[in-house]
């Protein structure tokens, strides 16, 4: 079978507009997202909280005029802005935004609060409502220092109320994804249209052989549950390698664990070749959409993914890769057992991804987009 043909090009939508984002401080999905709205609206300006040009080097959202809030100006905010949740809204509501015809948002927090022109339309594009706020407020306030765990219900009531009054002001809510839209309506009360995020797929599926490792691949938080592939790994005796960075990667004890391989953060380039050769991609978490295990699906990869949450979405269970229904240690080893036991073809996981390639996603967003102006797509 020949390998699919993936256009990318696209007509620019020809309107006045601004590109809101929550962060910008490392190019991770909602950052690549962001890449591909500026594509669509290329002589857009970018609002955001803070930037670190550092962090995002390599992305073409570097060379975009950037304005950021008053934050940046605080020392050590670009790498320790999480601490200063309790003021995010107050941040974003001070951010006003120009006079043009459509403001498109990209939100994981509360980006959707800095205040629009009177006249403007508003789409928000939503990765996920917040969701050490909503979904994970108890996890996230377990995981504080002591001192500070009695105040975060206060805390967190207070983001909730901003985070509600500032979607009442979108226009249209657009998911990344079913399970996304459905905690849009449980959190906002609005309906949201689905439209996947725009994943990297290469040119030709990948068809070499396999290696004996596994790979975990993202920033890695706690609901993430990094801790489930480590501990599967060693009772199995297979090797982990673990790409990217985030909180969980310090709970790893190398000495404790030298079947695990932590590479830290790498360039697209190097995770791809990575997917192109391990075992499977352990996923674990519940995830809002999930680009990696796509990611890997495209370069042959088999996933292994926690049955809930975007995996749903994207893993067809028995041929793209296996889905386990508890968030268990001997849930992960047994499916892990599956896959060394079946067989996945590398060009039908390619040939499945197609439908969440660029292409696609920026269609529909122009169609979207055009709509609420009033135009013809």
């Amino acid at each position: 079978m020949s390998a699919l043909q993936f256009d990318h090009s696209a007509e620019p939508l020809n309107c006045s507009a601004v590109l809101t984002h929550h962060w910008l401080v490392r190019r991770r999905g909602g950052e690549k997202v962001l890449e591909a709205l500026a594509e669509l609206l290329p002589d857009s300006p970018i609002y955001t909280l803070v930037f670190d040009p550092a962090g995002m080097a390599g992305s073409r959202l570097v060379d975009r005029q950037v304005y950021t809030s008053g934050l940046q100006r605080l020392p050590g905010a670009i790498r320790h802005y999480p601490k200063l949740l309790p003021i995010l809204p107050w941040a974003f509501r001070r951010m006003k935004l120009p006079p043009v015809e459509l403001v498109v948002c990209s939100d994981a927090a509360i980006a959707k609060a800095m205040t629009p022109h009177r006249s403007s339309k508003l789409v928000c594009y939503c990765h996920s409502p917040m969701r050490y706020v909503w979904d994970l407020a108890d996890q996230h306030q377990r995981a504080l220092p002591a001192p500070l765990r009695p105040f975060w219900p206060l805390v967190c009531q207070g983001l909730r109320q901003a985070d509600r009054r500032a979607a009442q002001r979108v226009d249209l809510f657009v998911a990344n994804s079913r399970t996304v839209a459905d905690r849009i309506q449980r959190h906002y009360g609005r309906q949201a249209t689905v439209v996947y995020p725009p994943v990297d797929i290469p040119p030709a599926p990948t068809t070499g052989p396999r290696s004996d490792f596994y790979l975990c691949v993202g920033y890695h938080t706690s609901y993430k549950r990094l801790d489930l592939a480590v501990e599967a790994c060693r009772r199995l005796g297979r090797r982990l390698v673990v790409i990217g960075d985030g909180p969980d990667i310090k709970r790893i004890d190398p000495q404790q664990n030298p079947h695990v391989r932590l590479l830290g953060w790498q360039p697209t380039t190097v995770v791809d070749q990575y997917l192109g050769r391990a075992a499977g991609l352990l996923f674990p978490g519940e995830e809002d959409f999930g680009m990696v295990p796509v990611e890997a699906m495209a370069h042959g990869c088999p996933v292994i993914a926690y049955g809930r949450g975007g995996a749903t979405e994207t893993v067809i269970d028995g041929q793209t890769g296996l889905l386990f229904d508890q968030q268990t240690v001997d849930c992960l080893v047994s499916a892990i057992r599956r896959r060394e036991q079946t067989t996945f073809d590398p060009v039908a996981m390619y040939n499945h991804t197609a439908q969440f390639g660029k292409s696609r996603f920026i269609k529909q967003m122009r169609d979207l987009l055009a709509a609420q102006l009033g135009r013809l797509a």
